[in-house]
C-alpha cells in the first residue's frame, strides 16, 4: 500500500544577505586586498552589490589577464578579514529551525567560495545538512535538484532564477540588493521582509500544501 505520509521538504538558503550580512566582512577583505594589489576598489560600492560571483565584481577594478589571479589571492585573505566581522541576519537560525522542526532538510546553495562558505556557518554555529559553493544563478539549480529541494530562499534576483530554474518555490527576502519589486518582477513567488517572517510562513506553507503562494503578508 502506497504511502499517504507527505514527503519531509528540503529548503535550500542562499548565504549572502539572505542567512549572514557579509557586507562588513568583504568590506574589509576588499580594503586589504585593494591596499595589498595597490588597485583602487570601492569598497563600499562593491558591498552594495552581493551576490553575483566573485570574478564578476573584481572585473570592475582590474584588468582581465590579472581577475583569476585576484580572485585567489582574495579567497585566501578572507578567512583573516570576512569571518569574524560578519553576522548572522536577524531569523536565520530560527529559518533553518523551522525546516529541520518540520522533519526537513536545510542545505546552502551560494555563489560563494565553498570552503570560506562553510567557515561563516561554523563561526556563527549554524548548522545546515549541506553546504554547495560556487554556484551563481540558474547554475544554482543543479544542486537544488541534486538534493531535491522544493524552495528556495535567497535575496537576489539571481536567486530567483536558480530557484524557477531548478523548479522549485522562489521565496525571496528583501534584506540583500535587490527590493521585492525587483524580486516579484523577477518571479518571486513569495517575499518576505526577512527571514524572521520565514517560520510562520513555512508553517502555513506546510499546512496549505499548497505551491502557489504569493505573500502571506498581503493574502495574495
Amino acid at each position: 500500500m502506497a504511502s499517504t505520509t507527505a514527503p519531509q521538504p528540503t529548503v535550500g538558503f542562499d548565504l549572502d544577505m539572505t542567512l549572514i550580512d557579509s557586507r562588513p566582512g568583504i568590506r574589509a577583505c576588499y580594503q586589504a586586498l585593494s591596499e595589498r594589489t595597490g588597485t583602487y576598489i570601492d569598497a563600499d560600492l562593491a558591498v552594495t552589490r552581493l551576490g553575483p560571483p566573485l570574478v564578476d565584481e573584481l572585473a570592475h577594478w582590474f584588468p582581465a589577464a590579472r581577475i583569476e589571479e585576484t580572485a585567489g589571492l582574495y579567497r585566501a585573505m578572507y578567512p583573516s578579514y570576512a569571518i569574524t566581522a560578519t553576522p548572522a541576519l536577524p531569523g536565520a537560525r530560527e529559518a533553518i529551525a523551522a525546516v529541520r522542526k518540520a522533519g526537513g532538510r536545510a542545505i546552502v546553495v551560494t555563489a560563494k567560495y565553498e570552503p570560506n562558505a562553510k567557515l561563516h556557518l561554523a563561526h556563527l554555529g549554524i548548522e545546515p545538512d549541506a553546504v554547495i559553493g560556487d554556484l551563481w544563478a540558474e547554475q544554482k539549480a543543479l544542486a537544488l535538484r541534486e538534493h531535491g529541494a522544493s524552495v528556495y530562499v535567497g535575496d537576489h534576483v539571481g536567486d530567483v532564477r536558480g530557484a524557477r530554474t531548478a523548479g522549485a518555490l522562489s521565496v525571496a527576502v528583501a534584506t540583500g540588493p535587490c527590493d521585492e519589486t525587483e524580486l516579484r518582477t523577477a518571479g518571486a513567488d513569495v517575499v518576505l521582509t526577512d527571514l524572521t517572517e520565514f517560520p510562520r510562513w513555512f508553517s502555513d506553507y506546510r499546512t496549505d500544501n499548497r505551491t502557489d503562494r504569493r505573500d502571506y503578508r498581503s493574502g495574495n
